[in-house]
């Protein structure tokens, strides 16, 4: 029987063999099932057979190929640490302090074997995403001074070609953004991949909230500093007081203001803590919150840590990891609006939109973009 490749590589490929790993944590850990066995239930005998699960895919010898995206697709059991993850150390005992961004995701633990096929196809959405940048370095500027109602339009379908040239299919369940009455929203969302910034984009005019070291990107930098993005100084505490304002200030304009609130990336088969100032602004602002969840999959459904931009990677190496790829698709799916009550501080505010987004409300329809 023909194995498909893990996420970096085409159907048919032969499986990487992995390092063997032992589960961390406690000793109920469920043990990953061999090719071609299947996990029985603990019914008595007599009882009716339960449903037999479709093993997780390992290579020859037994170990399982990328524990990560087994993990994500294994039943979820409230004992069971992750494979590939100690359990996250408190606040206090984390390098750089409880304030400083923090994920123990890294490319050795959470990506599959980078590809090894795809050059090809590599070449083309180069230059297919090389071409969208030169049309946005050029329109761009001039939409700007046009206004809101030129720029907004332009932004959405320059993400969306972003999308296509890096062969992402977009779907979104529900939507818009913006809430009905006109009013701004902190559109929040969990943080993985650079994917998620352009799928953002490409549904909403969304103003988004970033670290200050995007600024100095080559080419993308200008251009997140052109469209307004809000650019935040993480080296202390004595600024936050002032990005809390510039949001809350932004959110009373009505402006959709974008917030990755875990601080940094994950690698999505694993989440981090949400950080509470950016609901502070919104309580402030008295906006409401709009959860997002965006989940990246296989062509054929699988879920995926390939596109994740995790440690020590460069974005050259995450956006070429994706381009390599057969395809992805990007889901969205835009939740309900979460206001914030007159007693509501920002603790059970950032507690309640982290909820929505690790659990969402299936939505009735889906549109591809």
């Amino acid at each position: 029987m023909t194995l498909a490749a893990g996420p970096e590589g085409d159907a048919g490929a032969p499986l990487r063999p992995r390092r063997r790993f032992r589960p961390r944590g406690r000793a109920s850990a469920v043990p990953v099932p061999s090719a071609g066995a299947a996990v029985l239930s603990s019914a008595p005998p007599g009882a009716p057979a339960a449903p037999v699960v479709p093993a997780v895919a390992a290579d020859p010898r037994g170990a399982v190929h990328h524990p990560a995206r087994a993990a994500l697709r294994a039943p979820v059991h409230p004992l069971v640490d992750h494979p590939t993850h100690p359990p996250a150390p408190p606040a206090s005992r984390r390098p750089g302090g409880p304030w400083a961004a923090w994920s123990p995701c890294t490319p050795q633990e959470c990506l599959p074997p980078r590809a090894t096929t795809g050059t090809l196809r590599l070449a083309r959405r180069t230059a297919a995403l090389l071409s969208v940048l030169a049309v946005a370095v050029t329109v761009v500027p001039a939409a700007a001074l046009l206004g809101a109602r030129v720029l907004d339009p332009v932004l959405r379908a320059l993400h969306r070609a972003v999308l296509r040239a890096a062969g992402v299919r977009l779907v979104v369940r529900g939507g818009p953004l913006a809430p009905a009455d006109g009013r701004g929203a902190l559109v929040v969302a969990d943080h993985t991949s650079w994917i998620d910034i352009p799928a953002l984009g490409a549904i909403g005019p969304v103003t988004m909230l970033a670290k200050r070291e995007v600024r100095d990107w080559p080419l993308i930098g200008a251009l997140a500093a052109r469209i307004g993005t809000l650019f935040v100084h993480r080296e202390g505490l004595s600024r936050l007081p002032g990005t809390v304002a510039t949001c809350a200030d932004a959110l009373r304009d009505g402006t959709l203001v974008g917030v990755f609130p875990e601080a940094t990336t994950w690698c999505g088969a694993i989440s981090g803590d949400y950080r509470r100032a950016p609901f502070q602004a919104a309580i402030d602002a008295g906006a409401p919150v709009r959860p997002v969840t965006v989940a990246i999959t296989t062509p054929d459904g699988r879920p995926t840590t390939a596109a994740a931009f995790v440690g020590e990677q460069t974005l050259g190496d995450t956006v070429g990891r994706v381009l390599r790829l057969p395809g992805l698709i990007c889901e969205v799916t835009v939740g309900e609006l979460v206001e914030p009550g007159p007693h509501t501080d920002r603790r059970a505010l950032a507690a309640r939109a982290r909820d929505r987004v690790r659990h969402p409300r299936p939505a009735a329809t889906a549109t591809a973009v």
